[in-house]
């Protein structure tokens, strides 16, 4: 990896003064929505699909089972909306010189040149950037934002949007679908099967803002991708929102593999929706990294809807003084001989509390399903906090479904014999946290899991 992407790895704190061409003002209304829409040059079916979410969005209580109090975000004074294009540019040059400045920080260029085969840079409100191999373009690949998922290939895109995430799934899955702008759409055509991944990073640049993109991936029958997510934004004294909504469908025998590393500072609200459904065969494996944020609530969720699917989830969480990291997985077999497998680690440091929500349901018409689930938790501190709450809902026959649970926390001893070894204290507790992580770091491309070991040794020089 280049010196470039190692600011991937930091807490990403910085930021350019940017002059917007659209704006949609701050709080949320219905001209809010209808403002967003017009610029955006929206049919009516999508702009009545905005509204109604709006309404439901609403009319929807804060859930109660939040852990933490919402009042900092102050939903009337986020701006919802914040643009300096519609069209993403086709050529590096072409970008704006303050948005490139941010993605050439994040290593976007080079990553490109690499080893993917498309990206895309979302900064605040749209895309920025975006770019596709020729050779997959011609093959029938289809990689381009949100809004051009739905204008240019609406045949496509209209019969599954909405229906793995309706609005009224959640209060924010239902913020997301009256105010979604960016995120990405991607269609692989049957029976073709992408080496190398293609990639998306999302950065929030202003303050009090919100961001709200919606990916929607298609993956057809015999065929198969990796997505790649990066997220960063940098540090204000007031909160921002970030609520996103992800939709995940693969076909008979497909194969989805989604990755996000997320590195939020500490004012950002990370409440997002992340599900897939899984057909005949086909497999959905989740790779999940956490670290930074206020608040992260997030449970990517696999739907086994044909028999033989297969779904994966592999998270790694990390809690720092005064951050709650609420993570997990859901895996919902709905057909018979499907299986699902959980792994997830969490790290606490000083007084964060990182709890892991997990779901595993078997539906009474499905036999013969598996499920196997770990979580690990190791807690740095005496006031570190871990926490899990699993739910175990078996109605179908034949059913396998484990759980087990670890919880640890860093000794003086463990401490003191690497000091006696002439590594210091930080140094020391990175070489404890990267060994308690190993196992799941190596699920990650190598790229990504060279930096998340450098990114463990950061946070730890900060506790």
């Amino acid at each position: 990896m280049s010196e470039n992407l190692e600011e991937f790895a930091t807490p990403g704190n910085f930021s350019y003064a940017t002059e917007y061409a659209h704006d949609a003002g701050r709080g949320l209304r219905e001209e809010t929505v209808r403002y967003i829409s017009k610029v955006k040059n929206e049919p009516r079916w999508l702009l009545n699909f905005r509204l109604r979410a709006l309404k439901i969005f609403e009319a929807m209580p804060i859930p109660p089972w939040i852990p933490v109090d919402l009042a900092p975000l102050q939903f009337d004074q986020i701006r919802y909306y914040l643009a300096k294009d519609q069209e993403p540019k086709r050529r590096w040059e072409d970008v704006p010189d303050e948005v490139k400045a941010t993605f050439d920080r994040l290593g976007v260029p080079e990553n490109e040149r690499k080893f993917l085969a498309g990206v895309e840079a979302q900064f605040d409100s749209e895309m920025a950037y975006a770019s596709l191999r020729q050779s997959l373009a011609e093959k029938g690949v289809i990689f381009v934002n949100s809004t051009e998922g739905l204008l240019q290939h609406e045949s496509i895109f209209r019969p599954h949007f909405g229906k793995v995430v309706p609005p009224a799934d959640n209060k924010f899955s239902a913020l997301n679908s009256a105010v979604f702008s960016g995120g990405s759409f991607i269609y692989i055509p049957k029976g073709a099967k992408l080496e190398q991944p293609l990639q998306a990073y999302f950065r929030i640049n202003a303050e009090q803002f919100g961001q709200f993109e919606r990916t929607l991936i298609i993956v057809d029958e015999d065929a198969e991708v990796t997505y790649l997510e990066g997220c960063t934004a940098p540090r204000f004294e007031s909160s921002t929102l970030h609520a996103a909504v992800v939709e995940l469908i693969a076909m008979p025998r497909a194969k989805v593999q989604y990755i996000t590393v997320q590195n939020w500072s500490s004012n950002v609200y990370n409440l997002v929706t992340k599900r897939g459904t899984a057909r005949e065969s086909a497999e959905i494996r989740w790779i999940d990294c956490n670290i930074g944020s206020r608040l992260t609530m997030k449970y990517p969720c696999v739907v086994l809807a044909g028999t033989r699917a297969r779904g994966e989830m592999v998270s790694i969480s990390v809690a720092h003084h005064g951050q709650y990291q609420d993570t997990g997985a859901k895996m919902i077999h709905n057909a018979s001989h499907t299986s699902s497998h959980i792994m997830a680690k969490s790290i606490s440091i000083q007084d964060g509390v990182a709890a892991y929500r997990g779901t595993t349901r078997v539906a009474k018409s499905a036999k013969n399903c598996k499920n196997y689930t770990r979580c690990d938790a190791l807690m740095i501190h005496p006031e570190s906090v871990s926490k899990t709450s699993p739910t175990l809902d078996v109605n179908g026959n034949l059913a396998q479904v484990q759980h087990e649970a670890t919880v640890s926390r860093v000794s003086d001893e463990q401490i003191r014999y690497l000091r006696q070894r002439g590594l210091g204290e930080s140094q020391a507790m990175g070489l404890l946290v990267n060994g308690f992580l190993n196992e799941l770091l190596r699920e990650f491309p190598m790229e990504y899991g060279v930096e998340l070991k450098r990114l463990m040794e950061m946070e730890m020089e900060q506790r």
